[in-house]
């Protein structure tokens, strides 16, 4: 009786360390290119770790609330625009980008590219956090230094009507 007692024990040990040592993902969901790939509507622009009126501007609008119903066209060759509607502070308009996605480190980059400028020539960027994205859904986090932490900006996307 004892000796199966410690054969059990033995047992429900390895398992707890064979258990331990497999691979889990941490609940980090890798973000490819193909799923940002598409047409997209930012919903809703939501803050963490910072209060929404110490955000002043973003992507060097004027203010967050110019992105909220934008419309984004993100090509799989790394061409897009994305789509301002308006309305208060916020000028109307579509904004020529070039955006890639790098899975090694879950980031989503994109350059603003005005009349006559080619990708390779333009140093300044944006570069955010990809936080999830599905088939249809899609969030982004824009790091923003807040004190001496970094909060984040984040944009909720929905896939635009087919």
């Amino acid at each position: 009786m004892k000796r199966i007692l410690v054969i059990a024990a033995i047992l429900c040990s390895s398992l707890m360390v064979l258990q331990s040592c497999s691979s889990t993902k941490n609940g980090v969901q890798t973000v490819s290119r193909g799923k940002v790939s598409g047409n997209w509507v930012l919903n809703n622009v939501t803050f963490e770790g910072i209060p929404s009126v110490a955000v002043k501007g973003l992507f060097g609008e004027p203010s967050y609330q110019c992105f909220v119903g934008s419309t984004w066209n993100l090509t799989n060759s790394g061409n897009g625009t994305y789509t301002l509607a308006g309305g208060g502070n916020c000028t109307a308009g579509a904004q020529s980008i070039f955006w890639s996605v790098s899975p090694a480190d879950q980031t989503f980059q994109f350059k603003k590219l005005y009349t006559g400028d080619k990708a390779k020539n333009v140093s300044d960027g944006y570069r955010l956090v990809l936080f999830s994205g599905t088939g249809d859904t899609l969030v982004l986090k824009s790091p923003i230094e807040y004190g001496s932490t970094t909060a984040y900006a984040v944009l909720n996307f929905t896939k635009a009507g087919k």
